[in-house]
């Protein structure tokens, strides 16, 4: 919730908005004469409450819902930067504490909203922020905020399946690394490189995404668990490529990492590329345990995670003719719920996993 260290008119008018009050109806809200209102809405910035009337709009905003805190911060951000005060324009400084504390607050309700794709929610809490401030015009904590969302935004684009273009993944990663270059933060670079090499592999480019995962799971700038994410999509790029005895060795030494990391999620997810990975070299029955583990013990309140797990679930049914109308059936579910959230990628790489299966053994009957 917003909070204002030192009221002037024009946070006072921003509440009375925020309020949906007329001007008197305001006054009587607060039990003060409707002139003090009218000075204030005249003067704005340039006067400022008596003490104890801070104290009552305090209590105003404190004890006001979270509908009214956010048209409150709206309205606030917009007359600070466009608002007019005796007929000038008003100069502003940059974004206020309370600025920075609600961004901060967004960022991490976005992270909870790509967790469960929930995009259009995640999408209007960056764009609310992303076009708001120049990053030329912010300090070194406004700048940091800037790289993280759009990060973030570079996550919502690629869990969308825009992995290239001027409205892209490698776009928004790009300008995300580059501030965090004019920052000097070493380990949100080597972050932002691992997920320029995860948009390489999803573009195609195999050897290349291999090639950095390779140099990033040996990076000190990267934590131990990024460090063994990196190891095990080195394994994932190997497979995809057709290399599946050496991508196997990879991800098991990824597996024993995350065991010891006790990281059950990473884990899990590391079966399921194993699974792929015996798939790959024929092994079905290897591929069917390690998929089943990966089943009983991963994350499913994700959509995105129920997709890829039936998707590679799915494609191993369909390696083997015994199985393949199950198959077919897994991934006609993993479909449908990957249209419903918008996962685009994933939706392709179903489709292209069907016309896989029709072309080896035939279409559907």
């Amino acid at each position: 919730m917003a909070t204002v260290h030192h009221w002037t008119g024009l946070e006072a008018r921003a509440l009375r908005l925020a309020l949906r009050l007329s001007v008197r109806a305001f006054a009587q809200h607060l039990g003060v004469g409707v002139r003090t209102i009218s000075k204030w809405e005249k003067l704005l910035a340039t006067t400022e409450p008596r003490q104890d009337t801070q104290a009552i709009l305090d209590t105003a905003l404190a004890r006001s819902d979270t509908a009214v805190h956010l048209r409150f911060e709206t309205f606030l951000s917009e007359a600070g930067r466009h608002g007019q005060c005796s007929g000038r324009r008003i100069t502003s400084s940059g974004p206020r504490a309370w600025e920075y504390e609600t961004w901060t607050d967004d960022l991490d309700r976005t992270v909870v909203a790509l967790s469960r794709q929930n995009f259009a929610f995640a999408d209007n809490l960056l764009d609310r922020w992303l076009t708001r401030f120049d990053p030329a015009d912010l300090d070194d904590k406004g700048r940091y905020l800037v790289a993280r969302s759009t990060a973030l935004m570079g996550d919502l684009q690629r869990d969308q399946g825009a992995v290239l273009g001027p409205l892209s993944a490698q776009h928004s990663y790009a300008g995300a690394r580059s501030l965090f270059t004019q920052l000097d933060i070493p380990r949100r670079i080597a972050q932002l490189d691992l997920s320029l090499a995860v948009v390489a592999e999803m573009s195609g480019k195999l050897e290349t995404a291999a090639r950095h995962y390779e140099t990033l799971a040996v990076d000190d700038r990267l934590s131990r668990r990024d460090r063994a994410r990196a190891r095990l999509w080195v394994g994932t790029a190997l497979s995809k490529g057709g290399n599946n005895d050496y991508a196997a060795r990879v991800m098991r030494a990824a597996t024993r990492e995350f065991e010891e990391l006790a990281e059950p999620d990473d884990w899990s997810v590391a079966h399921q590329k194993l699974a792929l990975a015996h798939r790959g070299v024929g092994d079905i029955t290897q591929a069917l345990h390690f998929i089943d583990i990966a089943r009983s013990t991963g994350t499913t309140d994700s959509p995105m995670q129920q997709v890829r797990l039936d998707t590679a679930h799915g494609h191993i049914l369909l390696s083997d003719p015994a199985t393949r109308d199950d198959g077919l059936h897994v991934l006609d579910a993993a479909a449908k719920l990957a249209a419903k959230f918008g996962l685009s990628h994933q939706f392709r790489s179903i489709e292209g996993i069907r016309m896989t299966s029709e072309g080896a053994l035939g279409p559907r009957r």
